[in-house]
């Protein structure tokens, strides 16, 4: 009996750490017959998570409500209980009730909903401003000269990596739990840069410069892809991540400027946007 419930709690115990490995492998990418977000390392990505339940749970309550209204109505009024149908037109109280109660509910939804616009929309002061171009159908990253950098490079998705059609041959690398403001526009037709796991999605549009900011507080790999129709490869322009500590993203620099093209006016390019 013993010897039964050690290996029982072995096993049990050897399920929770496959469990929680298989949870650490899916951060940052979609896994299969997934139903729920990514799950969020930014303060934004997490409120946005919170309020989409607040959102599901609200809706869910409406709807049992109007089933079970519609069920009882059923019940009440049908023939058989109800055999003089009543020739009431209107009823002035329900009328305001189902008004009113509407109103109260947008307005209980838009207080966050406000408050979420306010924290995407803020401009705090950039740790690490890096500029997004997309191209049909590639990235371009673009490192400042006052920031350290001064370089550009290209990012092709690289069919062999894992996970499939998400991978790609370099990646946008940034410290954990720094502001990184990042600087989006394109080159030819509109593109969208998004991550799911940092909360932000941002269109690409030629002849102009968006702009947004996240603070990943989890180091890893982040996988997104483009997120705006356009064309033929729409569907291989994958976005990758990577958030890494200090002292491996100073050494990346390092690499970084010897392994990329020098952009000798990378600071006068961003000065006009801050």
């Amino acid at each position: 009996m013993r010897d039964r419930t050690l290996g029982g709690l072995g096993a049990l115990a050897g399920l929770l750490v496959s469990s929680s490995a298989a949870l650490a492998a899916g951060i940052g990418q979609p896994e299969p017959w997934q139903m729920d977000r990514q799950v969020p390392v930014t303060e934004n990505a997490r409120d946005i998570h919170l309020f989409e339940q607040g959102i599901h749970w609200l809706s869910f309550g409406i709807s049992l409500f109007v089933l079970g209204l519609i069920l009882w109505c059923i019940y009440r009024f049908g023939e058989k209980r109800n055999p003089v149908p009543s020739k009431t037109t209107h009823n002035t109280l329900i009328e305001v009730a189902w008004t009113i109660v509407p109103v109260l509910i947008l307005v209980a939804v838009a207080i966050p909903s406000f408050r979420l616009l306010r924290t995407q929309l803020s401009d705090p002061k950039a740790d690490v401003l890096v500029k997004v171009i997309g191209h049909a159908w590639y990235w371009s990253y673009e490192y400042p000269a006052d920031q350290g950098g001064g370089f550009a490079f290209d990012a092709n998705i690289d069919e062999d990596k894992l996970p499939k059609l998400l991978g790609a041959d370099n990646e946008m690398v940034v410290p954990v739990n720094k502001i990184v403001k990042v600087q989006v526009t394109s080159t030819d037709v509109l593109h969208s840069w998004a991550v799911p796991s940092f909360g932000f999605k941002i269109d690409a549009v030629p002849g102009r410069l968006n702009q947004f900011w996240f603070k990943a507080d989890r180091a890893g790999t982040y996988h997104g892809q483009c997120s705006e129709l356009c064309g033929a490869r729409h569907a291989y322009m994958p976005i990758v991540v990577r958030v890494v500590s200090d002292e491996d993203y100073a050494k990346w620099l390092s690499e970084a400027k010897t392994k990329y093209a020098r952009i000798d006016d990378g600071a006068a390019r961003f000065a006009s946007a801050r």
